[in-house]
């Protein structure tokens, strides 16, 4: 974010963005739900060029056995860019700080999420991969991990999912990708409860007024009814396919 003004491109052109988004428009998004078979839960996301892995783990045994919470779970979580996913240095093989600083974040949210005092002395454990990044894969990976959580049957809260707005010059704009993420003025991710609208998670690079982010806030929640859609449509196809499946092996 906050190129050089030397070589900052153009972002919107004729009123619309570079990729002919308007400033409230979302990226297309596909989630397909549990496509990994050995982990308790997974989730393949597509969120415009961006294409993300999630797999969940557990409950299991806690792993070193000292650090384990005789009250509630203990959550792990790791996000990660592969080496292959990324033109940028976060395609750099091994974790990094902004890898680590994401994977606190996303613990934070689901530590706020998951009903961990109902898996007392075991660990969850919580992957995103990054396949492919062009900007907010921060909130595309919360909203992947959230489907995958739901398909390994561990229990929840609530479904969040996770979307940025940032600024572009004056204007407000939902769902940066890279260009808009390396050159907008600020970007703000936030992550939702859906079912009361609570904000889970809320960074802030750059600056806005305090009417800008509460604008932003509900740019966010407007989005979320889409992203929480297709987080539902997901698992309801999961779940029908199953159905059907459970169905056919008892002819």
């Amino acid at each position: 974010m906050g190129g050089s003004s030397l070589n900052k491109p153009t972002l919107v052109i004729n009123g619309k963005r570079t990729d002919g988004r308007d400033f409230n428009e979302l990226r297309k998004i596909k989630i397909t739900a549990a496509p990994l078979e050995n982990a308790s839960g997974s989730a393949y996301l597509e969120w415009g060029n961006n294409k993300i892995l999630a797999a969940v783990y557990g409950p299991r045994e806690v792993n070193p056995r000292h650090l384990a919470d005789s009250t509630k779970a203990i959550l792990k979580c790791r996000y990660a860019m592969a080496p292959f996913s990324s033109l940028s240095e976060h395609g750099r093989s091994g974790p990094n700080r902004r890898a680590t600083e994401i994977s606190k974040v996303v613990k934070e949210v689901f530590e706020n999420a998951i009903l961990l005092s109902e898996f007392p002395g075991s660990q969850i454990e919580i992957y995103i991969e990054i396949l492919q990044g062009d900007g907010g894969t921060r909130a595309a990976g919360i909203t992947a991990a959230a489907v995958a959580l739901a398909t390994s049957g561990i229990q929840m809260r609530d479904l969040p999912y996770a979307v940025s707005v940032g600024k572009i010059g004056e204007d407000l704009a939902l769902d940066f990708n890279m260009i808009e993420d390396n050159y907008s003025d600020s970007d703000v991710p936030m992550a939702i409860s859906p079912r009361n609208n609570e904000v889970l998670l809320l960074q802030m690079d750059g600056h806005m007024t305090k009417e800008e982010m509460s604008k932003a806030i509900d740019m966010a929640i407007d989005a979320g009814k889409i992203i929480s859609a297709e987080q539902r449509r997901a698992l309801k196809e999961l779940y029908e396919l199953r159905g059907e499946s459970n169905h056919l092996k008892g002819e």
